[in-house]
């Protein structure tokens, strides 16, 4: 009997590794790859479409799997419903940032901000929750903030790509934290909360520009409505790596979507990478290192460890 029990949970950890590699590698490829794809397309309308088809997806999704009435539970609550309000516009804020880093070349600056969004997280753990830090993740946050400062007087500038994607994420997650929701039924009701938001820029940009899905070919239709995929996909791999292992090993996984950016961005796209960047980059692959090497001493030691979302 024991060999079938350590059998299984083998089993489950290994379905959880593929399903993490899965979430975090689409998002570090799948995702910059599309958006650069679609370049030519007002980045506002990639935002509309983004919700716009996903929406029916996560709708579909709850119904099948019997979670509707989590989500009628949710929306007959307001102060849930303002907190996920406030979760929906920081989602979007980071998805245009994103969206706007791909189209300007900018993946390298992007990437960044997603491996010093655990460092951010945690420091806004400490403000707001009251978590402690403990040495070295002190150690880890102040190296990063050096990285952050040196790069933004080597360049002449605020690497804002970087610090607006780190810090909407962070907030993102902190707020999503105070919620008892799934990460399924939270994303459907932000999508609600967007939706009609959407409908307007569609329409803003359609007076101006002009919509690509209504004047472009039957192949870029295709490619706006795959939106709601590109969106979706990774964050059910994501859900299914979540209950198999320890957020420990998530949270040690998770630099795979940054470096999979950096390494589209630099190798794919061709992006500049001067001696400032370099500078910066080993500073944070140093600070990821000591962070991620804490992260795992004291899983292994049973100590409770907080992994931003």
């Amino acid at each position: 009997m024991k060999p079938l029990q350590t059998t299984g949970k083998l089993d489950q950890s290994t379905i959880g590794v593929l399903l993490a590699l899965g979430a975090y590698g689409w998002w570090g490829a799948v995702t910059p790859v599309y958006y650069h794809q679609l370049q030519h397309v007002p980045v506002l309308e990639l935002i509309a479409w983004r919700v716009l088809a996903g929406l029916p997806i996560m709708l579909a999704l709850l119904w099948a799997t019997s979670r509707h009435r989590a989500l009628l539970a949710i929306l007959r609550q307001p102060r849930i419903v303002g907190t996920l309000a406030i979760t929906a516009l920081l989602i979007g804020i980071n998805w245009f940032v994103f969206i706007i880093a791909v189209d300007a070349n900018r993946l390298t600056e992007a990437s960044l901000g997603y491996y010093i969004n655990p460092l951010v997280s945690v420091a806004l753990g400490m403000f707001f929750l009251g978590e402690r830090m403990r040495p070295l993740q002190w150690v880890a946050i102040a190296i990063a903030g050096i990285s952050v400062t040196l790069l933004a007087v080597m360049i002449g500038g605020v690497p804002w790509i970087s610090l607006s994607l780190a810090g909407s994420f962070a907030l993102y997650g902190l707020l999503r934290k105070q919620v008892k929701a799934d990460a399924a039924t939270g994303l459907t009701v932000e999508m609600l909360l967007l939706f009609p938001f959407m409908i307007a820029v569609l329409i803003f940009v359609g007076v101006g520009e002009g919509v690509m899905i209504a004047e472009g070919p039957a192949w870029m239709v295709i490619m706006l409505l795959l939106g709601g995929p590109v969106t979706i996909v990774p964050l059910l791999l994501f859900t299914g790596c979540a209950r198999r292992l320890q957020l420990s090993t998530v949270g040690l996984m998770q630099y795979i979507a940054p470096t999979g950016q950096f390494l589209v961005g630099v190798v794919a796209y061709g992006e500049e990478f001067g001696s400032e960047r370099i500078l910066a980059f080993c500073l944070i692959w140093v600070a990821v290192i000591i962070y991620s090497l804490d992260t795992w001493r004291h899983a292994r030691a049973g100590t409770p460890v907080t992994v931003p979302e």
